[in-house]
């Protein structure tokens, strides 16, 4: 094998199949050391966690059962304009309860008879003139024409429709591991950036790899902006369409807390990994794989890629692929600006040049 040039400038980036892979286990070992650290940390602060990843969920199944209480009274007020009660509520009255006081309505039906029974009993002298009939003298019929129909109104947080469920024991543990986990994650992502960017930097020629400085804190921030673009801005419009389709079909959601642990942990990562759109085209843009020609030649089929690309990353509705896709369309274009404004430098070897 000869000897390298002692003028080759290629000669740092030169690195054997095994060299690659020993590279690659001493990342690997880093990363997952960090991950571990930080998963320490989670397991101090997990419960919290758990409890703040449930709230979009929370919000958005108090605005469902909110909008069904109101859908609910109103249905019995339109009823009774037609007989001789007394409408109790206006539907202004009804939203201000649901939707101010934060109250919501449950149905239930009462027999008369029952209720009067029960207040003789505890109060004998108030109401010994009342004479009631047996359960053996009233038919099943008789008892079901005197059921009135009321709703009774409780505090939306008190309401065990709005609260995620397991189903099983281990459950709640196992998402106790995971909240646990996703906190590692997070505090850990600037190290595991750290190792992943380095691992790639041993593949490149040394003038590239000075790139890696530059585009390792864009990166991060750019994953984080997605994550928190989801977490607090995407999750309750998705949700929210989504239940939107529970109440046209009469289907009431009862979600899992695993389950919709699964939808945070997809969502948010799948924005953070898209978020490094403009990263990705700025670099391919410097080493030379594509041009700034290139990029605005091709828009149209880029966008169509954007969109094929937000509905692998997200959820599997059109709500959530196009609250991706629209912030990707513009971060491409973001991209094209910002390889303008940071043109590549021509580099010695583009037309045959020797180094200096």
């Amino acid at each position: 094998m000869p000897e390298p040039r002692e003028d080759d400038l290629f000669r740092e980036s030169t690195m054997t199949f095994g060299e690659h892979l020993e590279e690659l286990r001493a990342c690997l070992f880093k990363a997952i050391a960090g991950l571990a650290v930080g998963f320490i940390v989670g397991l101090l602060v997990g419960g919290h966690v758990v409890g703040f990843i449930q709230r979009p969920l929370s919000r958005a199944l108090t605005k469902y059962y909110q909008g069904q209480s109101v859908e609910q009274v109103q249905k019995e007020l339109e009823k009774m304009k037609g007989s001789d009660r007394a409408l109790p509520w206006s539907r202004e009255q009804i939203e201000h309860l649901v939707l101010e006081k934060n109250l919501l309505a449950e149905e239930v039906y009462i027999d008369p008879d029952e209720i009067l029974r029960e207040l003789k009993s505890a109060y004998p002298s108030q109401y010994e003139n009342i004479a009631l009939p047996s359960h053996a003298e009233r038919s099943a019929d008789d008892i079901r024409d005197r059921f009135v129909r009321l709703f009774l109104w409780h505090p939306s947080g008190d309401d065990p429709r709005v609260r995620t469920k397991s189903l099983n024991a281990q459950e709640a543990f196992g998402v106790y591991i995971k909240a646990s986990l996703l906190v590692g994650v997070l505090l850990s992502s600037p190290w595991l950036f750290y190792q992943i960017w380095h691992f790639v930097a041993a593949g490149l020629y040394s003038h590239e790899r000075r790139y890696i400085h530059i585009y390792l804190p864009f990166s991060l921030g750019l994953f984080l902006v997605g994550a928190a673009l989801a977490f607090f801005v995407v999750f309750e419009p998705v949700l929210n369409f989504l239940f939107s389709f529970n109440r046209s079909l009469g289907i009431d959601p009862d979600p899992r807390i695993n389950e919709w642990l699964g939808f945070v942990l997809i969502l948010p990562v799948g924005f953070g990994i898209g978020f490094q759109l403009p990263l990705v085209m700025l670099f391919l843009e410097r080493i030379g794989v594509f041009t700034v020609h290139s990029y605005l030649s091709q828009w149209k089929v880029a966008i169509l890629v954007i969109f094929v690309l937000g509905s692998i990353l997200t959820p599997p509705d059109p709500y959530s692929m196009s609250l991706m896709a629209i912030p990707l369309t513009f971060l491409y274009f973001g991209g094209i600006f910002l390889c303008k404004l940071l043109p590549r430098k021509s580099s010695p070897f583009d037309d045959g040049g020797v180094a200096p």
